[in-house]
C-alpha cells in the first residue's frame, strides 16, 4: 500500500506539472518558440492572486480569474510588442526575449515584495483528504488540481479541433505563409495563442501557490525545468502527451521520495533522460525522418 500511495501522490503531483506545461506546449506547437520565461510567468500568476487576496480582499476562489485576466493581458502585450518583432529576426531572437523576461520578472518581484514568501491561504481545503485505506489518502486540493488540468487540456483540445478559430490556429502552425495568402493575419493568431497560454500558466501558478501556501520570487527557475521535462516526455506540441508527461514526472519524483527524501528531483531527471535516449520524440510525439 505504501508504494501504491507513492504512485497516487505522484499522479496528483503530475496534475500541477501538466497544467504548468500546457501553455508551454501550446506556444511551442503553434509558434515554435521555447518560452524560457514560462516558469517565472507561472510564479507571477501566483503573486497576482496573492496580492488580489491579501491586499484587495478579493475572495480566494476569484483570484484565479483575476490572475488569468492579468497575465493573459500581459501575454497579448508581450506578443504584440516584443515577440512579433523578434520572430521576424530569426530563431534565436524570441529565445533571447523570453530569457530577458525570465530575468526581469523575479527581480521586479524582489524589489516590490522582497524575498519573503507571499502567502495565499485556502484554509482547511489545503489539508482535507479522502482516506481510502490505512496507508492511502487522497488530498482534496491536489485532486481538484488534477481535475482542473484535465479540464484545461480538454478545453484546449475542443478549441483547437472543434472551432473555426482553433482550425485557423492549427493552420497557422502548419504554414503561416499560406494562411496569410488566405487573408488571415498570423500576428493576431499568435496574439490569441499567447493570451491563452499565459492565462493557462497563470491558472497553474495560482493553484501551485494555493497548494504550497505561498510563493517566492525565484521558484520559477525550477518550475520551468519541470515544464520543459513534461513537454519533452509527453512529446513536443502534444496536449494529451503533456498530461501523460506530467503524470510520469510526478510519479517518478514521488517514487524517488519514497526510496529516499534526497531522490525525488534526481529520479525525475533520470526518467526524463531515459525517455530522451530511447524515445527522443516523446511518448506521444511523432518521429521525423531525416
Amino acid at each position: 500500500m505504501t508504494w501504491l500511495n507513492a504512485i497516487a501522490q505522484g499522479m496528483l503531483l503530475g496534475g500541477i506539472f501538466a497544467m504548468a506545461a500546457a501553455g508551454l506546449s501550446l506556444i511551442f506547437g503553434v509558434m515554435r518558440v521555447a518560452n524560457l520565461a514560462h516558469g517565472d510567468l507561472m510564479i507571477l500568476g501566483g503573486y497576482v492572486a496573492s496580492v488580489a487576496a491579501v491586499s484587495l480582499h478579493i475572495p480566494v476562489a476569484l483570484t484565479v480569474l483575476v490572475s488569468m485576466a492579468a497575465v493573459g493581458g500581459l501575454g497579448y502585450l508581450v506578443q504584440r510588442t516584443l515577440l512579433d518583432r523578434a520572430m521576424g529576426l530569426g530563431e534565436f531572437a524570441p529565445l533571447m526575449v523570453t530569457f530577458g523576461i525570465s530575468v526581469i520578472i523575479p527581480n521586479v518581484l524582489v524589489q516590490l515584495f522582497s524575498n519573503d514568501t507571499k502567502p495565499l491561504n485556502i484554509g482547511s481545503l489545503g489539508t482535507a483528504s479522502i482516506r481510502v485505506g490505512s496507508d492511502l489518502a487522497i488530498g482534496w486540493f491536489p485532486l481538484i488540481t488534477v481535475v482542473a488540468a484535465v479540464a484545461v487540456l480538454a478545453a484546449l483540445h475542443v478549441f483547437l479541433y472543434r472551432t473555426q478559430s482553433g482550425r485557423i490556429v492549427r493552420a497557422t502552425a502548419d504554414d503561416r505563409a499560406v494562411v496569410r495568402l488566405m487573408g488571415v493575419d498570423n500576428r493576431k493568431v499568435y496574439a490569441l495563442t499567447s493570451v491563452i497560454a499565459f492565462a493557462t500558466v497563470a491558472l497553474a501558478g495560482t493553484l501551485y501557490t494555493m497548494r504550497q501556501g505561498g510563493v517566492t520570487p525565484y521558484e520559477g527557475q525550477l518550475n520551468v525545468l519541470f515544464a520543459f521535462e513534461v513537454v519533452i516526455i509527453g512529446g513536443l506540441g502534444s496536449l494529451w502527451g503533456t498530461l501523460a508527461g506530467g503524470m510520469v514526472l510526478g510519479i517518478a519524483q514521488s517514487v524517488g521520495a519514497q526510496i529516499s527524501p534526497d531522490l525525488p528531483l534526481l529520479a525525475g531527471h533520470l526518467v526524463f533522460l531515459v525517455i530522451l535516449v530511447f524515445r527522443p520524440q516523446g511518448l506521444f510525439g511523432r518521429s521525423v525522418l531525416a
